[in-house]
């Protein structure tokens, strides 16, 4: 794909996640008068999940009807190699949502050719709105952000994801390393949240034993447009099955990577 098409999907991609983020914080505003259901432990929906997700999947599918979609509510269109494919999370936070806390986000990427083109996170609730891509630089609000400097994982906190799709073994002995290795951690419940902040210089890392494409390839994207490095996520049939992360400043990545194991 030229740089024409990719520069139109970017323009557009940037619209519609403020558009999405209105809509999302109208429901955030009625919290509680939404439906909420359960999909597994600590795994919930609400009906602005899925009212965010149309919108968005409604809005490319119009622009762009040749480009793929993958959406956490609504899941995969018809997919084949070397096909655009925008990767969605309507809502990447939905406990703290419901909960009424503003830690969650929109997440939109754009992967074509198996590479990660380029990625949107806008928390509307903070009015902050990243985005970035690799050769395409990152920004928050507009203005330009990098990823910090570090040294070694004590300069800073790093990110702990978690999923229930992993047992609680697979996260213990990484604390552990960390920890001992003056290390700290931060969690504040949405991944592609916390992402964007070690874009941001916020914090200096992120380590998960298994994270869904569509909570952090937006962040990711946002992450490398920012200086960063990100560990090979889109590896083999990841981008539909997920895979282990670890993302940090160049300096601090092989530190970072060999602290968490995950390969």
């Amino acid at each position: 794909m030229n740089s024409t098409e990719l520069d139109r999907r970017a323009g557009f991609a940037l619209d519609l996640i403020r558009e999405a983020g209105v809509l999302a914080l109208d429901y955030f505003r009625r919290v509680d008068t939404l439906s909420v259901s359960s999909k597994g432990p600590q795994d919930v929906v609400s009906e602005a999940d899925v009212a965010v997700e149309k919108l968005i999947r409604d809005r490319l599918a119009e622009a762009f009807p040749d480009d793929a979609f993958f959406g956490e509510e609504s899941g995969r269109s018809d997919f084949s190699a070397g096909q655009g494919i925008w990767v969605v999370d309507p809502i990447d936070g939905t406990q703290p949502f419901v909960c009424g806390m503003s830690s969650w986000c929109i997440s939109i990427a754009f992967v074509e050719g198996g590479v990660n083109r380029m990625g949107f996170v806008n928390a509307p609730a903070r009015g902050e709105l990243f985005a970035g891509g690799a050769g395409r630089g990152a920004t928050l609000n507009g203005e330009p952000i990098r990823v910090r400097r570090a040294a070694s994982v004590g300069d800073g906190l790093i990110a702990t994801g978690y999923s229930t799709r992993r047992p609680p073994s697979d996260l213990l002995p990484v604390f552990g390393r960390l920890l001992e290795g003056g290390g700290m951690f931060y969690r504040d419940g949405s991944g592609a949240l916390a992402l964007a902040y070690v874009a941001a210089g916020r914090l200096i890392g992120y380590l998960e034993s298994h994270i869904n494409s569509y909570d952090c390839l937006g962040a990711m994207a946002v992450i490398e447009g920012a200086g960063g490095q990100v560990s090979d996520f889109l590896a083999g049939d990841s981008l539909f099955v997920g895979n282990a992360l670890v993302a940090a400043s160049p300096e601090l990545f092989p530190a970072l990577r060999d602290l968490a194991r995950y390969a």
